[in-house]
């Protein structure tokens, strides 16, 4: 088959796509998901001739269910705009133009159902009043049957990762399925973290909440040997640890796992152990770990308390000259000042030192901060503290002013993750384009979040945008469906992870790239009689066929200069001067939709 070039589209200033599906195995693969590149070019080639000058307001309606609703909206998304506002001046940073409808709608899909939005759902979207159509549309997110699925995704990668046994397969889907209830109740937070906490069980038990034991279960670490337990417990729990401090208070504390700690003046080496000693009378129904084998059946697994070993509730750890020393159940100090933290009451058994741990974690004034700089990473890209889970004393806020009334104010309305989402993604600084000037096109500054942070798109996003894209909702059965997904997800993951628990922040790859190049499911997706594309050119003309494919996939009409290109390409590819690859049809306009899923464009939420 001979080489065909279909077309050149451009999208900031790069090559949205130059060659046909069927010569992609023979191709290099698309700089695609290299989001720097393309700031590059963009900077390049746009932002030079750019007036610096504020951008226009645009007039946005707040919209609530009702009056209490508007008015803590009102009031946050106010103090969001001037904390940021004020920022920005102080630092001589012009906020990018306001994004438009179409990028917002794509954007805010994307981060808040895991999705690209489909053609009809932006018909409607701008439908609505140009002043309220954002609100509502954020409302309408959020009130989706796709928001707690998609929010159980990120949730349950971050508790137990992409990776191993209970990162995948039938633990990591009991936990989700779990926190799908969690999220579609919108239960407080801090009610989400103490289940996680406290939760005893069989992990197979999505409605009693049993299922929340798996994030416990996947990182009890080493076991101790049978002639120490009586004294130690069964498990070292050094990784989970490690993990409860990052995912709730955004602090990491494994290096005190051996010395004090280097950034945090008042972590010491006792500390870690003291939060590891609230852990030792947990009692998993194995007794070495789960690995993950060629023949996986993903046994029933059970966590209780056993109050039969480490009643003294020490734990002896070891300095680095050699000395053991004992630690008690004590958390972590609350402030820079103080030497101890809370301590467990004496004669707290069992579970009750699960508890009294959760209820010193939600009482920490970390908390609520750690939280809301880790939903502000998810919209932005990037935390006032980043990374998101590591807050210490040479890593301090861009805007403290800012975390920190957020914080407050999601603590004061009882950690109600929906109405800190509606915050964030009615404020200004969510609203704006991606597109930088000179006054804020440097890494430094994405800190100020004076304009939006392009992001690759996640794994999960990635396969929820394109099944919607190609429409394969309808055709796939529930099941069928979750096999494809299984697939694609373990084909795509790899090296995720550490053991230490560090979280990856998923970034496009060249093997990202060749999948969505190479990949049968992609092209039998788009050659579909009932697809996208043959329903996109079913009674259109030419140039409307354009039109839907380009909403269908970027979630926006092509511009001028686009449309001419491709009809340019199309008037080559045409039969009748001998392009026999071409005698069907559909294949110019299969071809255009393949180009499209393979762009940066399309990979990138912007």
């Amino acid at each position: 088959m001979s080489r065909s070039l279909l077309v050149g589209v451009f999208f900031l200033g790069g090559l949205l796509a130059v060659m046909s599906r069927h010569d992609a195995t023979s191709a290099a693969p698309p700089a695609a998901a290299q989001a720097k590149d393309v700031k590059d070019k963009d900077k390049d080639k746009t932002v030079k001739n750019i007036p610096i000058r504020w951008p226009e307001p645009i007039k946005l309606t707040l919209v609530a269910k009702n009056d209490e609703e508007l008015s803590s909206l009102t009031e946050m998304v106010s103090t969001i705009n001037k904390l940021s506002e004020a920022k920005w001046k102080e630092n001589q940073i012009v906020p990018s133009n306001y994004a438009s409808d179409y990028e917002f709608i794509r954007r805010a899909s994307l981060d808040i159902i895991g999705r690209i939005a489909k053609p009809e759902e932006i018909r409607e979207f701008l439908k609505d009043p140009k002043e309220t159509r954002r609100s509502k549309l954020i409302n309408r997110l959020l009130d989706s049957d796709e928001y707690p699925k998609h929010w159980a995704d990120l949730w349950a990668n971050w508790l137990l990762g992409r990776s191993g046994v209970f990162g995948r397969g039938k633990y990591h889907e009991w936990l989700a399925t779990w926190l799908e209830d969690q999220f579609s109740q919108n239960k407080p937070y801090s009610s989400l973290v103490k289940s996680l906490l406290t939760a005893s069980g069989e992990n197979d038990d999505t409605d009693k909440g049993g299922a929340a034991v798996n994030f416990i279960l996947a990182h009890v670490g080493e076991n101790v040997p049978p002639d120490h337990r009586s004294e130690e417990g069964y498990f070292q729990m050094v990784p989970l640890t490690s993990r409860i401090t990052r995912l709730f208070l955004g602090t990491q504390v494994q290096c005190a796992q051996c010395h004090d700690h280097p950034f945090y003046s008042n972590i010491k080496q006792e500390h870690f152990w003291g939060v590891n000693a609230f852990l030792r009378q947990v009692k998993p129904s194995f007794t070495q770990a789960p690995q993950m084998g060629r023949m996986m059946t993903y046994n029933k697994l059970t966590l209780q308390d056993d109050e039969n070993v480490a009643k003294s509730s020490l734990v002896y750890y070891e300095k680095r000259n050699g000395v053991i020393l004992t630690a008690r159940p004590e958390f972590l100090p609350s402030n820079s000042e103080e030497r101890h933290g809370a301590a467990l009451p004496p004669g707290a058994q069992g579970r009750q030192r699960r508890e009294m741990l959760a209820e010193f974690i939600i009482n920490h004034p970390q908390f609520p901060r750690a939280i809301v700089n880790r939903m502000w990473g998810v919209f932005f890209g990037r935390g006032f503290v980043n990374p998101i889970d590591d807050f210490n004393d040479q890593n301090q806020p861009s805007n403290p002013e800012l975390l920190d009334e957020l914080a407050a104010k999601f603590k004061h309305y009882n950690y109600d993750l929906k109405r800190l989402i509606r915050w964030i993604c009615n404020s200004n600084p969510y609203n704006l384009s991606y597109v930088a000037n000179r006054t804020n096109d440097k890494p430094e500054h994405e800190a100020l979040f004076s304009r939006m942070i392009m992001k690759a798109m996640s794994p999960e996003q990635l396969f929820e945008s394109i099944v919607t894209a190609a429409k394969l909702e309808k055709a796939e059965s529930k099941d069928g469906k979750k096999a494809l997904r299984d697939q694609w997800l373990g084909a795509l993951i790899t090296n995720f992870g550490d053991d230490e628990g560090n979280e990856v922040n998923f970034n496009g790859t060249v093997v990202q790239a060749l999948m969505m190049m190479n990949g049968k499911d992609i092209n039998d997706a788009i050659s579909r009689p009932n697809g996208a594309v043959a329903l996109a050119i079913r009674n259109r003309t030419e140039a409307a066929a354009i039109h839907e494919l380009y909403l269908t996939a970027l979630n926006r009409p092509p511009t001028p200069k686009e449309y001419r290109t491709i009809l340019s390409q199309f008037r080559l590819l045409d039969p009748r001067i001998g392009m026999n690859d071409y005698r069907n049809p559909n294949r110019r306009y299969e071809d255009l939709f393949w180009a499209l899923l393979n762009s940066n464009e399309f990979i990138l939420n912007h």
